[in-house]
């Protein structure tokens, strides 16, 4: 990953394709391609339940036999410790520590081991106000190639922090195969939503990923979201309800695979399971049209 970013009038005197006109942004360096895995970047607004989402998948594909890395990039760090039950260290922390010379790092430094056998890595992020997130991510996919652990994964799962709105968060995009959006059935949800659909269409210019679809989440209905993605050409690929058993096993530190069994508590499993399944058939890829923010206000609401 190039840390630095480009300004577009200097990419475009360059001949270096810009992704957005009039953005700086963080290009990718061909020779960090994650290889043969299929990659999800998983998306959607702040605390909608990204991590939780993405934390399941992994287990419904290491359900289904797959070798699965899952990458959390967001300071927070806490996308993976449903999976191994703490907080685990950032690669920006094990890279501090050592002064910034990644070769003096081992796996176990910054690779732990998680529920039925995910592997985790939180990427963390620069400190508040400096650097950029594109260097984190850019980071942690080179020291996953240089110890050689994508050479035998099946699965990478990128879960991002909030709502894109600037080229480093948005660097997981240049390694994805699909990215999916995760979105509740309210206004705020869909707005960030609407952003993220821009985001993607953006880096799909230039790299290979496309729109995978929509995770409906915490949401007893879905007639706002699947308002919104039939008219910008979106398909809705589950739908989470707002369980009470999923509340709580975010508090127990616990994956809904490992939660006492139920008959709703199956359910979910189940839409977890079925979802891996069709992501790992392959989806159908999707351009949708993104709206103008006024566009969204007159479409949403009851009748």
């Amino acid at each position: 990953m190039n840390i630095a970013t480009v300004p577009f009038s200097e990419i475009r005197r360059t001949g270096r394709p810009p992704d957005g006109e009039g953005s700086v942004q963080v290009s990718l360096d061909p020779n960090l391609s994650i290889g043969q895995a299929k990659v999800f970047a998983v998306y959607g607004k702040g605390g909608i339940g990204k991590s939780t989402t993405s934390s399941n998948l992994s287990v419904a594909f290491s359900k289904l036999g797959k070798r699965v890395i899952q990458i959390g990039c967001d300071p927070k760090h806490d996308s993976t410790f449903t999976l191994t039950k703490t907080l685990v260290p950032t690669v920006i922390d094990v890279l501090e520590q050592v002064d910034f010379h990644p070769e003096e790092l081992r796996a176990e430094d910054f690779v732990y081991e998680g529920y039925n056998g995910v592997l985790c890595v939180e990427a963390g992020g620069p400190p508040a106000g400096t650097g950029c997130g594109g260097y984190v991510v850019g980071q942690t996919v080179k020291l996953l190639k240089e110890h050689h652990l994508l050479d035998e994964t099946d699965v990478v799962i990128f879960d991002v922090l909030g709502d894109v709105v600037c080229g480093g968060f948005a660097a997981p995009l240049q390694h994805a195969d699909r990215a999916l959006i995760v979105a509740a059935n309210d206004f705020d949800s869909i707005f960030a939503m609407n952003r993220i659909v821009q985001a993607i269409s953006a880096k799909a210019k230039n790299y290979k990923v496309r729109l995978g679809g929509v995770i409906a989440n915490r949401s007893a209905q879905t007639d706002q979201i699947d308002r919104f993605a039939d008219r910008v050409g979106l398909s809705r690929l589950a739908h989470f309800p707002d369980l009470d058993v999923i509340r709580r096993s975010r508090l127990k530190k616990s994956t809904l695979f490992e939660m006492e069994p139920s008959p709703e508590l199956e359910a979910v499993q189940q839409e977890y399971l079925r979802l891996a399944a069709a992501l790992w058939a392959g989806t159908a890829p999707m351009a949708p049209d993104s709206l103008k923010d006024r566009e969204i206000f007159d479409l949403l609401g009851f009748d």
